[in-house]
């Protein structure tokens, strides 16, 4: 029989999820919840897709299209998400998705569609029609043991430092799914950096979306909250996601130890084997601040198809045309930058 494709459906989200966690190409973002989050949080259209072959699920398409005045109008596998595009049990499925995608580009009018293959795939897209974003963002993975010796003694030596510098501190780690908390320290986090703030009724969607497979690590100085990430767990993985730290945070090298808390836990405690410290772009501190940890960065291989006549989007902080508003931004009092800012996100995805 051949392959049919057609939109997700809250009937099928179970068998959905199942075949992406069967799935090793498959990963957290390729989840059928995460069409519920983009929707309640940002009110983005979802066009989430799935393959079918003799009543069986054979291949899945996590897409959503995010048009906003100010940064445009993208068609992407996933937005908001590091990693997506789709996956297949056969090539047959492949090509379904891939062209039913192509299909939505054309009928919905949206300037860009875009895959966010955490692997090149095989064919190579560039032989399809596909052009591949250059190497702006770089992703960093390593395996950890579960034995904090051994994965504290992984770590190189400056920044082992620095850890055993939070801990000198007397920092202490809690991880439950505060996201009140995670939020204000987020806010405060990005503001100083520059960016808007995401709204904190996205963590709330995030958390009551994937209710055994996050949680929040948050590490507190003489009682306060001076750090704070939320991390995802899929399979024997963890990714540490949406994570910052105050002003005082810097002092007591918090996020140094923060991470090192999230790494301890999830091997010790859920038996994660692999830390994915997510995407950076090149050039930047959080991605120097990767390397320091000894990850080696691997460049993430998004491919895309253009409208006639659209650009690349290029919203990211390395743009130009962003610099104004970045400095800008830096200075707002956290009040009005937490107001101002959740707007703006709709479509920083």
């Amino acid at each position: 029989m051949a392959v049919k494709v057609r939109p997700l459906d809250a009937a099928s989200e179970g068998a959905w999820d199942s075949f992406v966690r069967a799935q090793p190409n498959a990963g957290f973002f390729h989840l059928s919840a995460w069409a519920r989050v983009i929707e309640r949080a940002f009110r983005h259209r979802t066009h989430f897709a799935m393959a079918e072959q003799d009543g069986a699920i054979v291949g899945v398409l996590p897409l959503a299209r995010m048009k906003t005045p100010l940064f445009g109008d993208l068609l992407a596998s996933t937005p908001f998400c590091v990693y997506g595009g789709p996956v297949a049990a056969t090539p047959e499925a492949a090509a379904a998705l891939e062209a039913h995608a192509i299909e939505l580009h054309r009928t919905t009018g949206a300037a860009c569609l875009e895959f966010r293959h955490l692997r090149l795939p095989m064919p190579d897209p560039t032989e399809h029609g596909w052009g591949m974003r250059p190497p702006l963002y770089w992703t960093f993975r390593r395996p950890i043991t579960g034995d904090a010796d051994a994965d504290m003694k992984a770590i190189p030596r400056k920044q082992r430092a620095m850890v055993r510098k939070g801990i000198q501190n007397g920092l202490t780690s809690v991880s439950n799914s505060d996201i009140p908390t995670l939020h204000r320290v987020y806010a405060e986090s990005v503001r100083n950096l520059g960016s808007p703030v995401f709204p904190r009724a996205y963590f709330q969607a995030l958390a009551e979306a994937f209710p055994g497979e996050h949680d929040v690590t948050t590490v507190l100085h003489e009682g306060r909250p001076v750090a704070s990430v939320l991390n995802f767990h899929f399979r024997d993985e963890v990714l540490p996601y949406y994570g910052g730290g105050t002003a005082e945070a810097r002092n007591v090298a918090a996020n140094d130890f923060m991470y090192w808390e999230v790494m301890r836990r999830a091997g010790a405690e859920r038996g994660a084997r692999m830390f994915d410290f997510g995407r950076s772009k090149s050039d930047t501190g959080a991605f120097s601040f990767k390397k320091n940890w000894g990850f080696e960065p691997t460049p993430l291989h998004y491919a895309y198809r253009l409208r006639p006549g659209a650009a690349l989007p290029e919203n990211n902080p390395k743009n130009p045309k962003y610099a104004a508003m970045i400095k800008v931004w830096k200075r707002l009092p956290l009040p009005v930058a937490n107001i101002l800012g959740p707007p703006l996100t709709r479509g920083l995805g």
